[in-house]
């Protein structure tokens, strides 16, 4: 008898190593495979002869036909060295077997064989960063299917990477194999998480006009500091670099510098693996400033100079990307405002190295004519696709318009039910036609909260509730809100549908309960108990009106027995019903962080529709959001003006205080709540007033601190008047002597919000106030609040 042995291939040798070793029941850790040479036979076969039979031996699970499908030789075929060597690696390449031998018995070709084991089940041990179920779907190796050493090696290093993908690069991780009887085999992956892996150091190459530190803040990788504990900044992420890279050529076009690059940034895991260092190369190159600036119109009736108004960028500035780039939007803007559908504008840079200036031309021509022949959607796992398509300023069919398509990813990002919007365009069947694909990430909507903290205020409070803002992914938002506190408690049911019937209508309702004890700021408690109904509609983009219902018991009681003959003819129950609208023009840039734009509305309460309150009271109320980008190059840096008036019309009956304006608090800081305005001269009690004025300017400006830490500041200058505190009845109190003055009351300050895991603390000290006589004043305010 002749044999004939092919030697193995490392993955399929190590198992028998490591299995021939253990008893039953005892683990192994498999070594490393290591690469050897293909499999070929050791000896030659004997010539001549024909096989006259094929025989299988040691195969328990796979059928002998499936073995002998595999063979390029069958019954008939003379004894080929070649091909029987041929099938020798075929089947080991089936991965089914961990041994394969060819032996030959006379005229008969015997093929040994033993099997691979089977997996009988996959488990993990010490994971304590990523659970089983997010290791799982990533294995190769799964219950029954066949067990190979490389499989089992391909399986740990995908566990590193994911890992590694977390920000833990030393992580271990041992596979070991658990022999069981009838050929299989249980793999458990002895997992030790480690620690997280740190920027320990970030270093920058050819700066000269940025510092080390000016560039640290520019990037968006922080190196390790023990006050991080919050961020993850400080964990390297690959794919942070790449951003890091970007946010530094954002920065320096930013600042003049157009021919700046990044030569080249690496990062380098420490021998210890316990951090990494960044390194950064950059060529700055030179500063250039901006020269003659000229505005080419190829359309027809309009004029380049025209757009003018339009740049965000003056002759004579340094150049900056960031204001071309906007000046290019402003204009495209301003060109379809006046019924062009297809512009496009296109800046072009004329360079004067040797001065270090370059003009600017902007060439305003028509675009190609191009439409939108598909939207797609990517990514809504929850989230109704109509909830989203009803956020489009453009349909398919429509021209493509780039605003338009910017307004949508804003609207979008302005529902606050995803992480991140992108709006990607690419190209159609046809060269006039594009398909838009909205890729978004949804997030979690829904939030079941217990939370705490304190205000100036509510005073200490405690606050739970159940809420819902994308309900089953429809677009709903419903919540039951309850909030404990010192001086105002209150529970809260809400539903509110922004579409409804999928029209352009706003329907919900709210019902609550309410009470207050003002502690000293007024003479009195106060319970309210009610509810109210809404519905509202979209003129266009910006103008929407809302109307309400109101109906509203309102109970004071705890009068204080030296309070005011006025405030004492409160005591007792009343009823309001109240019918309302709002109409509201919305030109800023975000609805929920706005930075740039304005905001008008127009509030009219009608009351009297039953009830015991009869009066008109009229609001109208103004937000202006003044962008300082261009002068401070840092987005942080921003105006906010806003003012208000507000009027109560009585009808020649007596309104009662506690349906009249205060002033102080949150829209007069430095003052108590009603703390300014008219006073009863005797008692110091507020009375409240019927027009109320009031106008705030506030600065905000970055701290010179990290920006991990979230802390920004504000400085602050509030104006108002409170005034019209005259009863219809004076002989309701005829000793009472009011105390009233039209003089503006003014606060100056400066406070401080800190965006912390927690929650938002905001500080405000007002140490400069003019006031009038009476006037309750308010140094110190402070607002803590957390939810978990």
């Amino acid at each position: 008898m002749i044999r004939t042995r092919a030697v193995r291939f490392a993955a399929f040798c190590v198992l028998p190593f490591f299995l021939a070793n253990i008893a039953f029941g005892q683990r192994s850790t498999p070594p490393a495979p290591r690469a050897v040479a293909p499999a070929r036979t050791a000896a030659p076969v004997r010539t001549g002869g024909t096989i006259a039979a094929i025989k299988v031996d040691g195969n328990q699970r796979i059928e002998t036909g499936t073995i002998l499908s595999y063979m390029l030789v069958q019954p008939g075929d003379p004894f080929d060295p070649d091909r029987l060597d041929r099938s020798l690696k075929t089947l080991y390449a089936t991965g089914l077997f961990q041994d394969v031998r060819l032996d030959r018995d006379g005229d008969t070709l015997v093929v040994h064989v033993a099997e691979n084991p089977l997996v009988n089940r996959v488990a993990f041990e010490g994971n304590h960063k990523l659970s089983d179920e997010q290791l799982r779907p990533e294995m190769q190796l799964k219950p029954r299917a066949v067990f190979t050493p490389a499989l089992a090696e391909q399986d740990r290093q995908k566990i590193l990477d994911l890992y590694a993908k977390r920000g833990y690069y030393n992580a271990r991780v041992d596979p070991q194999i658990i022999r069981l009887d009838q050929n299989r085999v249980d793999v458990v992956y002895q997992i030790n998480d480690g620690s997280v892996t740190l920027i320990s150091k970030i270093i920058f190459v050819g700066n000269r006009e940025f510092s080390e530190e000016r560039l640290s803040e520019v990037v968006n990788s922080r190196e390790s500091r023990w006050w991080r504990f919050l961020s993850t900044s400080d964990e390297y992420d690959p794919q942070r670099l790449n951003f890091d890279k970007e946010l530094l050529r954002r920065f320096y076009l930013k600042n003049g510098y157009i021919d700046f690059k990044v030569v080249d940034a690496k990062s380098e895991l420490a021998p210890d693996r316990s951090g990494f260092f960044l390194t950064f190369t950059i060529s700055e190159g030179d500063r250039f400033r901006i020269g003659k600036i000229t505005i080419n119109s190829h359309l027809r009736h309009l004029e380049g100079d025209e757009l003018r108004p339009e740049l965000q960028i003056d002759e004579g500035d340094w150049y900056d990307g960031d204001a071309v780039g906007r000046s290019v939007d402003a204009m495209e803007l301003a060109v379809h405002n006046r019924g062009y559908a297809f512009v496009e504008v296109k800046p072009n840079i004329i360079r004067h190295s040797g001065e270090k200036v370059v003009d600017l031309v902007f060439e305003v021509g028509e675009g190609p004519r191009v439409y939108v022949e598909r939207i797609d959607i990517n990514g809504n796992t929850r989230t109704k696709d109509k909830v989203i398509r009803r956020e489009f300023r453009l349909a398919e069919g429509d021209a493509f318009n780039a605003e338009a398509v910017r307004r949508t990813r804003q609207r979008l990002q302005d529902l606050n039910y995803f992480n991140n919007v992108a709006i990607q365009t690419s190209p159609g069947s046809a060269p006039d036609k594009a398909i838009l694909t909205a890729n978004i990430e949804e997030k979690a909507t829904g939030e079941l909260t217990l939370g705490g903290g304190y205000s100036t205020d509510a005073g200490a409070l405690l606050d739970v509730g159940l809420s819902e803002r994308n309900l089953v992914g429809t677009g709903i938002s419903a919540g039951i809100n309850g909030v404990l506190a010192q001086r105002r408690s209150s529970i809260t049911a809400s539903v509110t549908d922004p579409y409804f019937l999928d029209r352009n209508l706003v329907v919900g309702g709210d019902l609550f309960l309410i009470q207050t004890n003002f502690l000293g700021t007024q003479p009195y408690d106060e319970k309210r108990v009610g509810f109210d109904v809404r519905a509202g509609y979209d003129f266009n983009e910006y103008l929407r009106q809302i109307w309400s219902y109101t109906l509203v018991g309102r109970t004071v009681y705890n009068v204080a027995l030296n309070a005011s003959l006025f405030i004492q003819q409160l005591r007792g129950y009343s009823v309001l019903s109240q019918a309302s609208q709002a109409l509201t023009l919305d030109h800023r840039d975000s609805k929920v962080d706005p930075h740039a734009g304005y905001l008008v509305s127009l509030g009219n309460d009608v009351a009297g529709l039953g009830g015991n309150a009869q009066f008109v009271r009229t609001n109208i109320n103004a937000q202006y959001f003044i962008p300082l980008d261009r002068f401070t190059g840092n987005s942080d840096w921003g105006v906010a003006l806003t003012a208000g008036f507000g009027y109560l019309w009585n009808e020649g009956v007596q309104e009662q205080i506690i349906d009249r304006f205060f002033l102080g608090g949150d829209n007069l800081r430095g003052f108590q709540i009603g703390g300014a305005g008219p006073h009863d001269i005797v008692t110091g009690d507020p009375l409240g007033g019927r027009l109320i004025w009031t106008q705030s300017t506030e600065l905000h400006y970055p701290l010179p601190i990290s920006q991990d830490i979230g802390l920004s500041g504000r400085a602050f200058v509030d104006v108002g008047g409170l005034t019209q505190s005259s009863f219809v009845n004076p002989n309701l109190c005829p000793t009472c002597i009011i105390t009233t003055s039209s003089a503006p009351r003014v606060g100056i300050g400066v406070g401080i919000s800190w965006h912390t895991q927690f929650g938002l603390l905001n500080v405000d000290l007002t140490p400069f106030v003019v006031k009038q006589p009476k006037d309750q004043t308010q140094v110190f305010r402070f607002g803590f609040g957390t939810r978990f």
